[in-house]
């Protein structure tokens, strides 16, 4: 099966929830309930899997530092291009940064992976260091914008890990694979039957969310001041067309085998992640360009990574 051909059962999918979301079959939540199920449950199950079975030493590999870099100069750009085009406010840049280059490592990027690239080995790895050391140093930004003494909430930062099953999930599976612990088999089965629900779900949970009666993870009011055109247009470019250039040339200068590479490309052009509006939406800055960012990279991504996928292969 070919790699652009591996797109079309994401392609289906996701019109299925568009379909369903349109003749009302699953309710006017399904795209919300659908979502919470993949992040709370399926999501975590896949991720412990895979951590949990894989060598520590995997982690420090070249494939990373690729993705690492591409990662750094996307969201450093878009951090400071918010200021420098766009005047965006010192509390906004973060934010504008983590739309810029923050993957959805989670509900697209875990059938992408599994339909893509076979397995969700790399996309762990991704997950990792984007919850490990990209959201706090986010975070920090966003506690000392919002703190009138410019101070950084160090206790709700470390408890990130408790508050989020993504990350405490990664967690786990890294301790149990630093142990060398094995679950038991019939753990180790119910884990894989729910983990295999997290593509399809995912993917249908994306279709209904597209659809226009979709309800909208942000009030109106929060939306009213809609983002310029211009803003959109760069954050997508970066997101879909800068982010996965830079790390193929990261990648071929650091001599990545072939599928490594369609590895780090296909991750890097991952669109813009959820969390970057659930962050704006908990301090209250630029909620308008997180949502509208997460709509537009999600709806042409499926475009531009196989399109991607058809280059490299």
């Amino acid at each position: 099966m070919s790699l652009v051909s591996a797109f079309a059962p994401i392609w289906i999918l996701t019109a299925v929830g568009y379909a369903a979301c349109r003749w009302g079959l699953l309710g006017e939540a399904a795209a919300s309930v659908l979502g919470r199920f993949v992040f709370h449950l399926a999501m975590p199950a896949a991720l412990f899997l895979a951590l949990s079975r894989m060598p520590l030493s995997g982690f420090a590999s070249r494939s990373l530092l690729a993705f690492g870099l591409s990662t750094a100069a996307v969201v450093g750009f878009g951090w400071v291009g918010a200021s420098w085009l766009f005047g965006r406010r010192t509390g906004e840049q973060p934010i504008w940064g983590m739309a810029a280059g923050y993957v959805n490592s989670a509900n697209l990027g875990i059938p992408i992976a599994t339909q893509v690239l076979g397995n969700v080995s790399f996309l762990a790895e991704v997950v990792l260091l984007q919850v490990l050391v990209v959201t706090p140093v986010i975070l920090v930004a966003l506690d000392r914008h919002t703190d009138p003494a410019g101070r950084v909430r160090v206790r709700r930062i470390a408890s990130l890990p408790v508050r989020n099953p993504v990350i405490l999930a990664s967690l786990l599976g890294v301790a149990c694979s630093a142990a060398g612990l094995h679950l038991p088999s019939a753990a180790a089965a119910s884990l894989t039957l729910l983990s295999g629900a997290a593509a399809p779900a995912a993917l249908v949970a994306l279709g209904a969310s597209l659809h226009p009666t979709a309800p909208s993870r942000a009030e109106p009011a929060e939306l009213a001041e809609s983002p310029e055109l211009a803003e959109l247009a760069v954050i997508t470019a970066l997101k879909l067309v800068a982010q996965p250039v830079i790390a193929y040339a990261a990648g071929l200068a650091l001599h990545l085998s072939a599928p490594q590479l369609l590895a780090v490309v296909v991750c890097a052009g991952l669109p813009t992640a959820q969390n970057t509006f659930i962050y704006a939406q908990e301090y209250g800055v630029g909620e308008a360009v997180a949502n509208r960012a997460v709509v537009v990279t999600t709806t042409l991504s499926l475009v531009t990574l196989a399109a991607a996928a058809a280059l490299l292969g």
